[in-house]
């Protein structure tokens, strides 16, 4: 079983699309109906859609070779985006060197944690 794609709820589908292509350094969002879609390498795609209402926190953690870590991170850190080397957003301006990999937490424009790391967590180390 693979995972096809998730729908990632935002207040500005415009705004949130872009945010990510821009950090990750995606090709741009492509319509398809009410959604902003985003591929991943594997063939999942990130599919932003507006809601009116609350938007509820969700969690995206994406495994990133040492050089996309390294790229994503310097936007993140050229942003001045906050970020994290733990979930529970203790351990401020900082990542984390689990499995003998790096890894960092940050938020996108709707408060969703967003986690990028270069090795799988019980990978080893």
């Amino acid at each position: 079983m693979d995972l096809n794609h998730t729908i990632v709820w935002c207040r500005d589908q415009e705004r949130s699309a872009t945010f990510f292509t821009e950090v990750f350094g995606r090709p741009p969002a492509a319509r398809f109906g009410p959604f902003l879609v985003v591929e991943a390498d594997n063939g999942v795609s990130l599919d932003f859609h507006e809601l009116a209402g609350e938007i509820a926190s969700q969690h995206y953690a994406f495994l990133v070779t040492e050089a996309e870590f390294d790229a994503v991170f310097g936007r993140v850190v050229a942003r001045g985006i906050p970020y994290w080397a733990d979930p529970g957003r203790s351990r401020a301006g900082t990542i984390n060197t689990h499995d003998r990999g790096r890894g960092v937490y940050f938020e996108d424009p709707d408060g969703h944690l967003l986690e990028i790391i270069t090795r799988p967590y019980g990978s080893g180390g």
